[in-house]
């Protein structure tokens, strides 16, 4: 392996992302790692990314020997364009036709525009996100058309062959705790069932067969789901 050869992991502290890292860590000499604070109502995910940091090395020295410097860039600003109901407790939901209250407009593109000037300082080219257009709960900045977009925006505006890469692009939930489980074995689905947070409120008291969660918002029904399909076909 070219161990010269190295990516930056956006890390949110949930499942889809910590699988991405597993992944980065599996492919790339070096990895690195960003998160964002932006206000958001399940904050508690800051706090999971910082033990998915410090319990993935264990779980395998190949993959702690390559886990470089991790960052966190205060996003706050983000609470003052946007009414979502991920930056304030109304209820979660939506309207027939409409994208879910959930939707923060242009944060995975802040994400990523924050991410590659990052990297550019670091001398950074390979960009990898848990973006999904399977499982995506109706985000238009998680299809691979918007992905594909801001690579060539990103390139062209910073004078540098950016590569974004989303291993989770088009899988299935289901799909996405198999691809756990082949990178890392039980231990690695172990360490997201305890230890990531997915939940969009934020829950860290309720805990089920697939982690923690409230069990009822958008993302704890992907979640779960997606681990009983999982179960099933590991049963089989």
């Amino acid at each position: 392996m070219d161990r010269t050869k190295t990516a930056m992991v956006l890390l949110s502290g949930g499942q889809d992302s910590a699988t991405c890292l597993a992944w980065a860590l599996d492919k790339y000499g070096l990895v690195e790692t960003i998160g964002f604070s932006y206000g958001q109502r399940h904050v508690v995910e800051l706090d999971c990314r910082q033990t998915v940091l410090s319990e993935i090395v264990k779980l395998s020295s190949k993959w702690g020997s390559k886990l470089g410097s991790d960052f966190i860039v205060p996003l706050e600003g983000i609470n003052k364009l946007s009414g979502s109901a991920l930056l304030n407790k109304k209820k979660i939901g939506g309207e027939s036709g409409k994208l879910p209250n959930t939707f923060i407009p242009g944060r995975n593109l802040l994400f990523l525009t924050y991410t590659a000037a990052l990297c550019y300082e670091r001398g950074i080219q390979t960009i990898v996100g848990g973006m999904c257009e399977t499982d995506y709960s109706g985000y238009p900045d998680c299809r691979s058309e918007t992905i594909t977009s801001m690579q060539t925006s990103l390139s062209l505006g910073m004078e540098t062959s950016f590569e974004i890469i989303t291993p989770l692009m088009h899988l299935k939930k289901s799909d996405t705790w198999t691809l756990a489980k082949k990178l890392g074995g039980n231990s690695f689905v172990d360490l997201i069932i305890e230890n990531t947070a997915t939940c969009y409120q934020g829950d860290r008291e309720n805990r089920y067969d697939w982690g923690y969660g409230c069990n009822n918002c958008p993302a704890c029904e992907l979640r779960r789901e997606g681990y009983l399909e999982y179960i099933n076909t590991v049963n089989l």
